[in-house]
């Protein structure tokens, strides 16, 4: 059974998704982050695109990234199969390190582009990594929060909607207390 072609445009702002094979870890130590990250600027080098907001963790990934005029299966072929071979040949392995074909939201609003941030940045605390987002070291969210420097991404855009780091601090930060109750169940 053949699979539907992904929706693509110039422009197109995609929710990605990735995980670890048989849900297993992707990243294993800081220079495979680091590693994952570097591959990003390479593959932006090559097929240029926005990235938004990124969250790596230990076995899965999301990035909310905007194609400009390179279709997304392009830039995802690249990245992903570049940083498999980087894996397999930093841990001698073999096979795929990815679970099957990434997902690829398109994100057709505003709210939308909005509440897929929040919940990239809130991953590592539904995880329990951490008790605060911007504790984070591999997200993007200290860069809105805190006004920390990312070369890897441009926030101007999701700024442009909440005017202020402040705003979508608190925009982002007001989940919080829904997931601490959410896990006490």
């Amino acid at each position: 059974m053949s699979r539907k072609p992904r929706v693509w445009f110039p422009g197109a702002v995609y929710h990605i998704t990735s995980r670890g094979n048989r849900k297993a870890a992707i990243f294993y130590s800081q220079k495979d982050y680091e590693k994952y990250l570097s591959l990003l600027e390479e593959t932006r080098e090559k097929y240029p695109f926005i990235l938004h907001a990124y969250c790596l963790m230990p076995n899965h990934l999301h990035l909310l990234l905007e194609t400009i005029d390179i279709h997304i299966k392009e830039i995802m072929k690249m990245l992903h199969s570049q940083y498999a071979i980087y894996f397999n040949k930093r841990y001698d392995l073999v096979g795929h390190v990815f679970q099957g074909r990434y997902g690829a939201k398109l994100i057709d609003s505003v709210d939308y582009f909005s509440e897929a941030s929040r919940y990239i940045h809130l991953n590592p605390v539904e995880a329990n990594l951490v008790s605060s987002p911007e504790q984070y070291q591999w997200s993007s969210y200290a860069a809105y929060a805190l006004g920390n420097e990312n070369p890897h991404i441009i926030t101007s855009k999701l700024l442009f909607y909440f005017q202020t780091s402040e705003n979508y601090r608190k925009y982002v930060e007001s989940k919080i207390g829904m997931l601490t109750k959410k896990r006490s169940k």
